[in-house]
């Protein structure tokens, strides 16, 4: 690493009370807080180099030049970074799918942040940096974080920021994600965080957020798996309730996602310890105890419509790397 590079490495994370809808569409500040748990065994690395021969950024994810879409929105995202008139070279790469409903978009802007940042030769605090990478994704300043993370709406950018709420090893929960479309979705979450005010449910989902968030806080701090899993779906469901109700509605669900929400619930009451919650995209995550994780993942995958279970336990944060 020189004085105008760096490599860092970022995880996906999973909302338990989710973000849907922004306050400021342009900083990302999103309309209610959320609270999520940041994966392990899931991560984008990425390389910035800050460069003098370069006449533009130039950005590849995954061994591909980036479209001309993510070209502009990473662009603008480097403004924050730009080390005098100097453009980038970008190298991510992740191992999982990306633009799924993974949250490959909150481990990419973290991972890009925390690597923009520390080459453009930033010295940002954690919650600095997870203004900066909100300014990217939204959930992204979530991923600054390990194990539980809260992200505050706030007043304004500077104090809508993450932190820390419960450490990474303080309740390992295991989260296996039923792949069932690992393509990039057609509405990506910039499009629907910008219909959700077009639906009647947004403003009572915003407004019951904290009774949820603080039931989701309980239950992580006395390990409650069973009141945890109530909690979790619901807010699921409200913000798919959002969604299918914006204008137009978004109806990232596939059959073969309902197939495994029913799954679940059956599992569930047959005493099995899983709940599920769902990005925007197809695939369902399903959470449980370490001790049901094979039994569970074995149930998921006979499930008709599952392609692949990507397992991921509860993770650390945004981290450089050589």
């Amino acid at each position: 690493m020189n004085d105008r590079s760096a490599t860092a490495i970022a995880s996906p994370n999973i909302a338990l009370i989710k973000y849907w809808g922004n306050r400021d569409a342009n900083l990302r500040i999103p309309a209610n807080d959320s609270l999520s748990l940041t994966l392990s065994g899931l991560e984008t690395k990425t390389t910035v180099r800050f460069l003098p021969d370069l006449e533009r950024d130039s950005i590849t994810i995954n061994g591909q030049p980036a479209s001309e879409q993510t070209q502009a929105r990473m662009e603008g995202f480097l403004s924050h970074f730009r080390v005098s008139s100097l453009h980038a070279q970008i190298e991510s790469e992740s191992n999982f799918p990306i633009g799924a409903g993974a949250a490959s978009s909150a481990s990419g802007f973290s991972a890009l942040a925390l690597a923009a940042s520390t080459a453009a030769g930033l010295q940002l605090t954690p919650r600095e940096l997870s203004v900066l990478a909100r300014m990217g994704s939204g959930s992204a300043a979530r991923s600054v974080f390990g194990g539980a993370v809260r992200l505050y709406a706030g007043a304004n950018s500077e104090s809508s920021f993450a932190e820390q709420v419960f450490p990474s090893d303080y309740w390992p929960l295991v989260d296996l994600i039923a792949i069932v479309n690992p393509d990039h979705k057609s509405v990506g979450s910039t499009r629907g965080h910008a219909l959700a005010e077009t639906s009647p449910l947004q403003s009572a989902r915003i407004a019951d957020t904290p009774s949820r968030l603080q039931r989701v806080l309980k239950a992580l701090e006395f390990h409650d798996f069973e009141a945890l899993a109530e909690v979790c779906e619901l807010d699921s469901n409200l913000m798919h309730a959002v969604m299918q109700t914006s204008t137009p509605p978004l109806l990232y669900w596939a059959p073969a996602t309902v197939t495994i929400m029913q799954a679940v619930r059956r599992f569930r009451a047959k005493g099995e310890p899983v709940f599920y919650t769902i990005d925007a995209g197809p695939n369902v995550h399903c959470l449980t105890l370490p001790e049901a994780g094979s039994r569970i993942r074995s149930l998921i995958e006979q499930l008709p419509g599952t392609i692949d279970v990507l397992e991921a336990g509860i993770g650390e944060g945004a981290h450089l790397v050589p």
